[in-house]
C-alpha cells in the first residue's frame, strides 16, 4: 500500500484521542492520527446501559469513531479520557450492527464546549434507546481520596421508588433519593490502599433497609473520579439483565 494512501485515509478521520504513536492502516480497523494539541477539543467517554444492546456503533459527525461494537455494560473508551472530538456543534449517531436488530438507530447533538469532559450515558432498553449527556466536574484532589458520583439507569416499565446508596466504609449513605436517570455530583470518598480498605457498596430503596443491588471490593484510587450506575431491569433479581450496580473510572 502506498503511503500516500495512508496519509489520505488518516486526514478523514473525525479527531479522535487514542495516543497512537503512528497510523497504521489494518482491514477492519479505524485508522487514527497521532494528537499531541487539545486545546480546542473535548472529551467524551459513552456508557452503554442500554438493556439488551450488544453490539453498539458510535459515529460522529458521520465518521465511525469506535472500533469493535460495544455491549451492554461497557465504556468507550475503556481507558478513560481517551476520546476526544472538536469543539463545538457536534452530531453523534448510535447504531447496531446486527442488519435484523430491533434496535433503532438513534441521533442527537451537543454543542460541546472547549477543554470540557462529558460522559454520554446510553439507557433504556434495545426497542427504546435513549441518551443522556453530563459534563463532568472533574477535580484532582489535593489529598488522597477519591471521588465518586452516582447514576441511576435502572430500567421498569412501572414507577419504582428512587434509591440511596451506602457506603460500609463510611457506615452511611453517600447519596440520597436518587430518582431513575439521575447523575449526582461527585463527592470526596476515602481511596483504598490495600485489599482491607475496599468498601461496600449498598442501593437500597429510599429511606429503607430494602438492598436492591451490591458492589463489593470497591477500590478507588486516590485522585481518580469513578462513577457508579445501578443498572439493569429493576424486577430481574436472577438471570439476564439482573439489577445490578457497577462502576467505572471517569480520569
Amino acid at each position: 500500500m502506498k503511503l500516500t494512501t495512508i496519509l489520505t485515509a488518516c486526514s478523514s478521520v473525525i479527531a479522535t484521542a487514542f495516543l497512537a504513536s503512528s497510523c497504521v492502516k489494518e482491514t477492519g480497523k479505524e485508522v487514527a492520527m497521532e494528537m499531541t494539541d487539545y486545546s480546542s477539543k473535548s472529551f467524551i467517554q459513552v456508557y452503554n446501559g442500554t438493556v439488551g444492546a450488544a453490539r453498539n456503533q458510535y459515529h460522529v459527525d458521520g465518521a465511525r469513531v469506535t472500533g469493535g461494537p460495544q455491549a451492554y455494560g461497557g465504556t468507550f473508551p475503556a481507558t478513560p479520557s481517551l476520546f476526544a472530538v472538536t469543539s463545538g456543534f457536534r452530531a453523534f449517531l448510535v447504531y447496531d450492527t446486527l442488519v435484523t436488530t430491533t434496535q433503532p438507530p438513534m441521533s442527537f447533538a451537543e454543542n460541546l464546549q472547549m477543554g470540557a469532559n462529558y460522559t454520554i450515558f446510553m439507557y433504556d432498553t434495545l426497542n427504546s434507546p435513549k441518551q443522556k449527556i453530563v459534563q463532568n466536574n472533574i477535580i484532582i484532589p489535593s489529598d488522597t481520596t477519591s471521588r465518586i458520583r452516582f447514576a441511576n439507569f435502572i430500567f421498569s416499565k412501572t414507577a419504582v421508588p428512587n434509591v440511596d446508596l451506602f457506603s460500609v466504609k463510611r457506615n452511611a449513605n453517600v447519596f440520597t433519593n436518587v430518582n431513575i436517570t439521575e447523575v449526582t455530583n461527585y463527592i470526596p470518598h476515602p481511596s483504598s490502599r490495600n485489599t482491607a480498605q475496599n468498601d461496600t457498596l449498598y442501593v437500597r430503596e429510599t429511606g429503607t433497609m430494602v438492598t436492591l443491588a451490591t458492589l463489593t471490593g470497591f477500590a478507588p484510587v486516590q485522585k481518580r473520579s469513578y462513577t457508579l450506575v445501578f443498572r439493569g431491569r429493576y424486577q430481574s433479581t436472577t438471570g439476564t439483565p439482573i439489577r445490578t450496580l457497577s462502576s467505572f473510572s471517569s480520569n
